[in-house]
């Protein structure tokens, strides 16, 4: 039931490791691809967003279109729906700040000092020193701005990460060996996922109304405070407030849902 949450930065190895881990333990590989077919089931529309916005910086203008929200909440419904089914290893876009605190989960950070980065990309991309470190300082800073607009968090920031790996100091090799080490410890968690599902269930019940082209809410969240899924956000007026209830009780299913849906302007709901 492992899970293996990989940030890294661009250059680092991290995608090498990442795949040889989950080849050596027989786990599922979760990387763009998967979330882009992922997206692509959900819609030619959300396929599009995902090609056009999958780790990069986005525009003033697409942080504030309702699409970005629905955006962003499916993605993160995926990554949690995949990490659910345990054996997995994630690769980026924010599944460390997703699964924190979840015991079966290890996040990991691999970096490398500058130049051996530089010296891995023109290798492996076919371009000299110049480019190399464009493409390094480009790739970096669109990923942290999209996890700063996903997430609100800093990329970098060792203490959201369990281990932060450095490829300079340490062989791919011995890496590998360490997560092989570490995920086969979290394995003896294997029972413990109820709050993976139930995060996995409000994600799935937020990307569902954010994704309703019938439905509007300038502020919505959803999450658990065990004694079921909670509905908090801002609406407009009583037909809006009812629309939204009901299509969460239809998302939620059996599961218990309170709704604490407040007008704009006024405290009451």
């Amino acid at each position: 039931m492992a899970i293996l949450t990989i940030s890294r930065e661009f250059g680092s190895g991290g995608r090498e490791i990442g795949q040889a881990v989950a080849k050596l333990l027989n786990y599922e590989y979760v990387d763009k691809q998967n979330i882009l077919a992922d997206l692509k089931a959900a819609g030619s529309k959300w396929e599009k967003w995902g090609k056009d916005l999958d780790e990069h910086c986005p525009t003033l203008w697409e942080k504030h279109d309702w699409s970005f929200r629905g955006f962003s909440a499916l993605v993160q419904s995926f990554i949690l729906d995949h990490a659910l089914k345990g054996r997995v290893v994630i690769m980026g876009r924010g599944g460390n700040f997703l699964l924190r605190g979840i015991p079966p989960a290890l996040s990991v950070r691999i970096i490398a000092p500058v130049e051996k980065r530089l010296e891995r990309i023109m290798l492996r991309e076919s371009v000299d020193r110049e480019t190399a470190k464009w493409l390094t300082e480009r790739t970096d800073n669109e990923r942290d701005c999209f996890i700063r607009s996903v997430y609100g968090k800093k990329w970098d920031d060792s203490t959201e990460y369990d281990m932060v790996v450095d490829t300079g100091v340490k062989s791919e090799d011995e890496i590998i060996k360490t997560l092989h080490e570490k995920l086969l410890e979290k394995q003896r968690f294997d029972s413990e996922i109820e709050t993976l599902r139930i995060r996995a269930d409000a994600a799935r019940v937020k990307a569902g109304l954010l994704t309703n082209p019938r439905i509007f809410v300038p502020t919505l969240d959803v999450f658990y405070d065990k004694h079921g899924l909670v509905l908090r956000g801002i609406v407009h007026n009583p037909g809006e407030h009812k629309a939204v209830e009901e299509e969460a009780k239809k998302l939620a299913g059996d599961l218990p849902l309170k709704c604490e849906l407040h007008y704009r302007g006024k405290h009451q709901s």
